[in-house]
Formats: structure tokens, C-alpha cells, sequence
């Protein structure tokens, strides 16, 4: 297998997010009221829950969850009373679901307190990589 990166800031690098997220949200079922892209650096997507809440998942500090504020396709989501689930930048879509029980029940790995995984900035670190696993996931 040919590892190969993807030149920042091209449609296709803007896209890297899309299927992971796209996974997460097949996970979630019925959870799911709409999802979409935010806007980049970094990169983010917003779920949208069934029962007013939101999960965004951004490129520097992975899931959080909140009370849906605002937000819409191509702008940056804002939620109050925000939980990181934890689980770091790219937990498997699989896990996530359960993570949300914890967050959502305030226990496990989540927390109030920002993570911060890597920089947006970092655009060399190998990060687009670890994104390509998910589309060649959707693409097989």
C-alpha cells in the first residue's frame, strides 16, 4: 500500500474529514437530526442531535458535545456547556457512540477542559494520513 499525502488546502484535503465523520453519523442512527461541514483551521463538522445537543468534531481536539447555539454549514459551530469525550483526535467512529453516553452522563474519559491533539497549522505531521484510512474505508 502507497501512502500518500494530500496537498493542504485543496478540495481534496477540505474533504478529508467528510467520510469519518460520515461514518460517526451512520453509527449514531437515529440520533442524528443533520450533520455537516464547518469551516477550516481547522476543520470542523457538526452533528446535530435529535434531543437539541450537538457533536463537532474539529482537526486539533476531536469530539466535544454542547447545547446547539448556532451554527450552519460552512460556519463555525457554538455550543454551551461543552464536554470533550476524550478518546483523542481520531477515537474509531465505533467508539464514539458510547463515548457520547459518557459525556452525556458526565463520566469516562470526557471533560470540560480542551484537549489539544495537534495544531491545524501542522499541516506535514502525517494527520492526513490517518484521514485517508476512512475514505479508502467508504471507498472499498
Amino acid at each position: 500500500m502507497t501512502i500518500r499525502h494530500v496537498e493542504p488546502y485543496t478540495d481534496e484535503w477540505l474533504q478529508q474529514p467528510v467520510c469519518y465523520v460520515r461514518l460517526v453519523v451512520e453509527l449514531l442512527g437515529a440520533e442524528v437530526a443533520d450533520w455537516w461541514e464547518g469551516p477550516c483551521d481547522p476543520r470542523e463538522a457538526t452533528v446535530r442531535l435529535a434531543d437539541g445537543a450537538a457533536l463537532v468534531w474539529d482537526e486539533e481536539s476531536g469530539w466535544r458535545l454542547g447545547r446547539f447555539v448556532s451554527g450552519g454549514s460552512g460556519e463555525r459551530t457554538e455550543l454551551t456547556g461543552s464536554r470533550y469525550l476524550g478518546g483523542g483526535l481520531l477515537p474509531r467512529p465505533e467508539r464514539v457512540p458510547a463515548a457520547l453516553a459518557d459525556a452525556r452522563a458526565g463520566v469516562g474519559a470526557c471533560s470540560a477542559w480542551r484537549p489539544c491533539y495537534r495544531s491545524h497549522r501542522s499541516c506535514h505531521d502525517g494527520f492526513d494520513v490517518a484521514l485517508d484510512f476512512y475514505r479508502r474505508l467508504i471507498d472499498a
